[in-house]
Parts: structure tokens; sequence; C-alpha cells
């Protein structure tokens, strides 16, 4: 057996963040009393989001910070009067409650339960995937899920996978595949801690920022077969 521990990302690879994102959005903006108009909306606040967590991934930011400054960008373009801070509270409150699986994740991580020890990394707020996560029906597969605010580190950085082995007691990165979605914090990320990566690309995006990847797949069926031909 090559691999006896799997790494998985969170969001756009278990977890349906986007339906997360647009039911938070939705229902804090109508909180406050803003008129919402998802196809103006969504795709501004989409964009500004996506960028701030880029910055933190470079080091550009804290967590703490991009909590209210990805509203600021948000309010000052759509140009409305609201309080970033008040749209933020109310975003990550109904964020925590938006625990949507992609479809096919249950079952691959049942399947895969009897084979392998396995771990979620996610860069994340505290307060948002303590519930979304950790209390979601996919938690008791894991026998740990590692939220970057929580313990002040985020992929790419290496020290985080690190954390994650540590608190599961396991050395042998040898036997280690980190699986997400994400080139830039999750393939980078297992590059710099020394792992083997397997991309999930369902949208069949090109590998532009040189990221190593050992797997590549674009589907739950892909990978499952790949796994269990590997145990």
């Amino acid at each position: 057996m090559k691999y006896e521990v799997l790494i998985f990302d969170a969001d756009e690879t278990l977890f349906d963040f986007e339906k997360s994102e647009r039911y938070a959005l939705e229902h804090a903006m109508k909180e406050l009393g803003i008129s919402y108009n998802e196809s103006y909306h969504l795709p501004i606040y989409s964009k500004i989001n996506e960028t701030i967590w880029k910055e933190l991934e470079r080091g550009q930011i804290t967590q703490d910070a991009l909590k209210a400054e990805r509203f600021r960008r948000f309010i000052d373009k759509i140009e409305v009067s609201i309080d970033a801070n008040d749209l933020s509270s109310a975003y990550l409150r109904h964020l925590s409650d938006a625990s949507f699986l992609l479809e096919g994740s249950y079952e691959l991580i049942e399947a895969l339960k009897p084979n392998y020890r396995m771990i979620i990394v996610t860069n994340g707020l505290t307060s948002v995937q303590m519930k979304r996560i950790r209390s979601s029906i996919l938690a008791p597969f894991f026998e740990g899920v590692i939220i970057s605010e929580e313990i002040n580190l985020s992929k790419p950085n290496a020290a985080i996978f690190d954390y994650a082995l540590e608190s599961i007691q396991y050395r042998d990165k040898q036997k280690v595949l980190m699986i997400g979605d994400s080139l830039t914090s999750d393939m980078k990320g297992g590059n710099n801690a020394g792992i083997d990566t397997c991309w999930y690309n369902p949208n069949q995006k090109e590998n532009t920022n040189g990221a190593s990847i050992t797997y590549e797949v674009s589907n739950f069926e892909e990978l499952k077969q790949l796994l269990v031909s590997k145990n």
C-alpha cells in the first residue's frame, strides 16, 4: 500500500462552497435591508473574496483583517451605505449555517474510510468552519479538522501540513497524499511540505503556476478508482 494518510482540502473539494457563498451573501444583504441581485452582486463579491484569500496565501493580509476588508472593498464597489463590519458579521453567521456537500463526496469518503487515515486541512475562519465542517456529516470520518485561523498557519505554508500530521502522530510523508482543488494552496502546499499531491480538477483547468502534481482527477469516481487501486 503506497498511501496510509489522506489530507483533504474542504471547500470545492468536498464541500460546495459556491453554494454556501450564494446562500450567505443573499441572506446577509437582505438582513441589512439591501435589495439583492445575485447576477450583479455575487460575481463582484466572489472576485473580491478570491483575491483577498490569495493575498492571505502570499502573507499580504491576516485572516482577522480580511473578514471586514473584503466587505469594505465590496461596499465601495456596489456603492451602498452600510457598515462593513455589520455585513461581515451577518455573512459569517449565515455562512456557518451553510454546510452543503458536493454531490458524491459523502460516498467517496465512506468508501475510503476503511483503508486510510484521513484529515481535513482548510484555509478558513474558525467561527465558520467549526460549524460547517466539524459539525458536518463528514466529520466523523476524519481524525482531525485543521482550521488555519485556529492555529495561525495557512496553506501553502508547509508548517500547517506538519501540524496536521503531528496531530495524528504520523511522520512518514512518503505515505501521505494531499487532495485538493487549489493549485496555489493545496498543490503548492503539498509541494512545500514534501508530500504527493492529487489535483481535483473538475473544470479541466490548466496548471499555470508550476505546481508539481502527482495525480490529476476530474471527478470523484476517478479519485475513488485511483485510491482503491493504490490500496
